[in-house]
């Protein structure tokens, strides 16, 4: 294991991001922070990242409600709370039962021919069944294995990565840093926040709520984009989570995610389809889409066209790599870039253990997702104030790195799981289309326009492509 680092406390590191938005300072004298690392079992600063992380997206939203009012608000988020909404979907229980299963049988770790790691997701049925075929084995963890013992752990990901599946090599720190992709990573902020366009300022109106009236098309799918959405609509946003009947998806983050927001289907490989998400683009404030890069740009909504439709919109973009490097268009997931990146070498060397070792909760999905709803309200308030159209983006690297770079723990294992007894006062019961939900309510808390969901959680598809 190479050698632990300095600990960055949360109030830096909320510092850091606020610093690089070049949001005002004076807000930061606002906000309390409660609690220490670590609250999970893991080297990381998981506590840190979730209350930094959640904290800065609070503060973005406090900054326009001010704006919106000329008035100040305390905020605070604690720590505990912080990191339950981290892994909110562990929590998530339906007419009090546990949400359905989230894993593929298949899914996970496997030992290679050259005694290396590879780490498999195969949730949805296409990259399940594809995996299958080109291992040419049946759906057991253990033919799987015997299978991937006739690969070297290189081959195995590039094979699946040429078919559009997802196999990915464990690999240290420092190999990652090495790398083309790990190098292009370490050379951007945690976030970016570019003007696009030119457009005149659009002054928002005094309103109870941060985002009252803002408009949000959520085109994100699994953990991270949909965290975004919904901590937008958390702080008032109207959005519009937009998917199609035929993209497979995971019950549990729909309805955990789901939360806030109505839902549509659109098939953006239907021209009548793409013509209503066009109408619906012209009427919006912020387009979020979190697939591959250049693939929702392929179906007609590039950045220039978006613009375009909507001169002053705020775009938002969400990938797995970065925009930048080899891997740019690869796809990915937490637990994958886990792998890549290092994390998971590191993880296992301060628990003392051979092979990969996962972090406790989906940290890099949950850090990315609200530090992208951060830069996003940073970008909406640009917007009111100086005009313009902007783009924001971030990736599941990039919060990786983000997370590293804020130290390690010596003793951080050293500390009990957190179940769903220990953060009972952190849940909240409330109707939906699946039943009646038990689940993680907001933790940033703002005295004067507190975060809440007006809309319950329904099934994809449920409401017309249409803005009320």
């Amino acid at each position: 294991m190479e050698g632990l680092t300095a600990l960055t406390s949360a109030k830096d590191a909320v510092a850091t991001l606020w610093q690089l938005a070049k949001a005002d300072p004076a807000l930061l004298k606002t906000i309390t922070l409660g609690g220490f690392d670590p609250v999970l079992p893991s080297s990381f600063l998981i506590g840190t990242a979730a209350q930094a992380s959640i904290a800065a997206a609070t503060l973005a939203a406090s900054q326009l409600w001010q704006l919106r009012n000329n008035q100040s608000q305390r905020a605070s988020v604690d720590m505990h709370h912080a990191v339950a909404e981290f892994r909110s979907e562990r929590y998530l229980q339906v007419d009090g039962k546990p949400a359905p299963e989230l894993w593929d049988a298949i899914a996970g770790n496997y030992q290679t021919r050259d005694k290396r790691w590879v780490r498999l997701h195969t949730n949805f049925p296409a990259h399940r069944d594809g995996m299958l075929a080109l291992l040419n084995c049946a759906h057991t963890r253990d033919d799987v294995q015997k299978a991937l013992l006739t690969w070297d752990a290189a081959d195995i990901e590039d094979a699946a990565n040429a078919r559009g599946l997802l196999a990915t090599m464990m690999r240290s720190r420092k190999e990652w840093r090495n790398h083309a992709q790990g190098q292009a990573v370490g050379a951007i902020p945690p976030f970016t926040i570019e003007k696009i366009g030119e457009a005149p300022a659009r002054p928002l109106k005094p309103s109870a709520r941060p985002l009252a009236g803002i408009r949000i098309l959520d085109l994100t799918r699994v953990i991270a984009g949909p965290v975004c959405g919904r901590t937008l609509a958390a702080h008032g946003a109207e959005v519009m989570r937009i998917s199609a009947e035929h993209l497979p998806f995971m019950a549990p983050l729909v309805i955990d995610n789901g939360r806030g927001k109505v839902s549509a289907f659109l098939d953006l490989r239907d021209t009548q389809d793409k013509a209503k998400l066009a109408g619906l683009v012209r009427q919006s404030d912020v387009f979020v889409q979190g697939y591959r890069p250049g693939t929702i740009a392929s179906r007609g909504f590039s950045l220039e066209n978006l613009t375009k439709l909507r001169p002053g919109i705020i775009t938002a973009s969400l990938s797995a790599y970065g925009t930048r490097g080899p891997w740019a268009n690869r796809r990915g997931f937490d637990s994958l870039v886990q792998m890549a990146t290092g994390i998971n070498v590191e993880e296992a060397a301060a628990a003392g253990m051979d092979g990969p070792k996962t972090l406790p909760c989906q940290a890099l999905d949950h850090a990315a997702g609200f530090i992208l709803s951060f830069a996003i309200m940073i970008a909406l308030h640009r917007r009111a104030t100086i005009g313009g159209s902007w783009h924001v983006a971030t990736s599941l690297a990039q919060a990786g790195r983000w997370i590293e770079n804020l130290g390690r723990l010596e003793d951080g294992f050293n500390c009990p799981d957190q179940d769903r007894d220990d953060i009972a006062e952190f849940l909240e019961i409330t109707p939906s289309g699946f039943g009646e939900l038990s689940a993680v309510k907001p933790s940033g808390i703002l005295e004067k326009s507190p975060a809440f969901w007006e809309k319950p959680s329904m099934p994809l598809g449920s409401n017309p492509p249409r803005w009320a």
